[in-house]
C-alpha cells in the first residue's frame, strides 16, 4: 500500500485514540478497545507479506505510523513492541509454523510476551517449566514485565522443557490456567500493561514448541525492539510540541515582563515552542533513517550489524533530546500548565520511563567500540547468558 492509503486507513483510528489519552492516563484506563480496533484494522499484520494475508509495507512505512501512533497514545507501540518483534521474525523463517503463525497475526491475532523472571535471564534457568502429564504436555510459572500481554491473543514464553532444554512455547492468551495481572507500577507508560502472566497446568500444543534462540549476536532482532521504544519516544516528542503550542495559542494570561501582551506573540515564547517542534522533527526523521538502515539489513543481512548500530546511534541521543523537550515544553506557561487534568506531565513521565529501559550509556558504549575498534555488537548480559526481548 502507498503512504496515502496506509494514512487514510489509520489516522481516524489514530485521532480517536489521542482523543481519549488524557482521560485513560487519569483514570489509568488500559486503551484495550483502542488496541482491539487497531487490531480489527490490521495494523499488527502491516509487515505480513500480501502472499500472507497482510498488509506487506515496508519497514520505513510501519516506523512512519508507528511515530504518528505514539503521538496518539505511546503506550500503545510499546504494547504492541513485541509482536512486531515475532511477527518480523516468523516473516524470515521458512518453515510452516512460521507461516501458521503469520497466518494467524493476518487474520487480527496480537502476540505478547512472558519472557523475564525476576531471578534473572541466565540461559538454561528458568522456573518456568513444561512437564508431562500423561500424554499432555502442561506448563507451569510465572514471568514480569510481560508488556502487551493483557491485549495479546498469544503469548511467546519462555521455558524449560522436561528435558531441562531452554524452549519458547506460544500459548493461547485465553486458554485456562493463564492469569494475566495488570500489576505494572512505573510512574510512566502505566498503560502499557506490562504486568505478570502466571501459567499453571496450562495445556500446549508440542507443534509450538520450538527451540529457544541461542545466538549472542541477534541484530536485527533486537535493533528492531529498540526502534520500537524510539518510535514511541518521537511520537512523545511530538504531541508535547503540539500540546504546547495549542497551550501558547489558547492563553490569555502573560508576565510583567513579557515582550507582548498575548504569549502567542511573545518571541519568547515562539522560541521555546520553535525549539520543542524542531526536537520532534529531528526525533523523527532520526527513527527514520534507523528505520532505512534497518530495512536495508533485512534485505541483506551483511548488513545487520551497521543497522544495528545505526539504531543505537539513534538511541543515543533521541532519548535525552526528548527528556529534555519534555520538560522544557513548561517554560511556556506559568502555573496552568501544571493542571492535573492537562496531564502534560505525562509526556516527561513516559519518555523516562522508556528511556530507562535501555540505559543510553551501553548503547555508546557499543558504538565507541564498533567505531572505534570495528568490534560486532554481542549480547552478553554476563558470562553464557542469552538475550532477552524485555531489556
Amino acid at each position: 500500500m502507498t503512504d496515502a492509503e496506509l494514512h487514510a486507513r489509520f489516522r481516524p483510528l489514530f485521532d480517536d485514540i489521542a482523543a481519549g489519552a488524557v482521560e485513560r492516563e487519569l483514570t489509568r484506563t488500559l486503551p484495550s478497545k483502542e488496541v482491539a480496533e487497531l487490531a480489527a484494522a490490521g495494523f499488527g499484520a502491516l509487515r505480513v507479506p500480501v502472499a500472507d494475508g497482510g498488509t506487506g509495507a515496508s519497514v520505513s512505512q510501519l516506523f512512519g505510523l508507528l511515530v504518528e501512533l505514539a503521538a496518539a497514545d505511546p503506550n500503545i507501540p510499546q504494547a504492541l513492541r513485541t509482536h512486531i518483534a515475532f511477527t518480523e521474525l516468523w516473516r524470515a523463517a521458512d518453515d510452516d509454523v512460521s507461516r501458521r503463525r503469520l497466518a494467524a497475526i493476518a487474520s487480527g491475532k496480537l502476540v505478547g510476551n512472558a519472557i523475564t523472571e525476576r531471578g534473572g535471564v541466565a540461559q538454561n534457568s528458568s522456573t518456568t517449566v513444561l512437564r508431562r502429564d500423561g500424554e499432555r504436555l502442561l506448563l507451569d510459572g510465572e514471568k514480569f514485565y510481560c508488556t502487551g500481554t493483557l491485549y495479546a491473543d498469544l503469548v511467546d514464553v519462555v521455558a524449560l522443557d522436561p528435558d531441562g532444554n531452554r524452549v519458547t512455547v506460544l500459548v493461547d492468551a485465553h486458554a485456562p490456567g493463564v492469569e494475566k495481572v495488570d500489576d505494572w507500577r512505573g510512574f510512566g507508560q502505566k498503560l502499557t500493561a506490562s504486568g505478570t502472566t502466571r501459567f499453571t497446568g496450562v495445556e500446549v500444543d508440542p507443534a509450538e514448541v520450538r527451540p529457544a534462540p541461542t545466538e549472542v549476536h541477534v541484530p536485527v532482532r533486537q535493533a528492531l525492539l529498540q526502534l520500537v521504544l524510539l518510535a514511541a519516544l518521537a511520537g512523545i516528542a511530538r504531541r508535547a510540541a503540539d500540546d504546547a503550542a495549542a497551550y501558547v495559542r489558547d492563553r490569555r494570561r502573560s508576565w510583567p515582563y513579557a515582550s507582548a501582551d498575548l504569549p502567542r506573540d511573545d518571541p519568547l515564547v515562539q522560541q521555546v515552542v520553535g525549539k520543542l517542534d524542531a526536537a520532534a522533527f529531528t526525533a523523527a526523521a532520526t527513527v527514520g533513517a534507523a528505520a532505512a538502515s534497518l530495512e536495508r539489513a533485512i534485505d541483506d543481512p551483511a548488513h545487520g550489524p551497521a543497522a544495528e548500530i545505526d539504531v543505537y546511534r539513534a538511541q543515543s541521543v533521541v532519548p535525552q533530546m526528548v527528556l529534555d523537550a519534555t520538560s522544557e515544553l513548561f517554560e511556556v506557561g506559568g502555573a496552568s500548565a501544571v493542571d492535573v487534568d492537562r496531564a502534560l506531565d505525562r509526556h516527561w513521565r513516559n519518555a523516562r520511563t522508556i528511556a530507562v529501559h535501555n540505559p543510553i550509556i551501553y548503547k555508546q558504549r557499543v558504538v565507541g567500540d564498533y567505531v572505534v575498534n570495528g568490534a560486532v555488537p554481542v549480547l552478553s548480559l554476563s558470562s553464557g547468558t542469552a538475550p532477552s526481548s524485555s531489556a
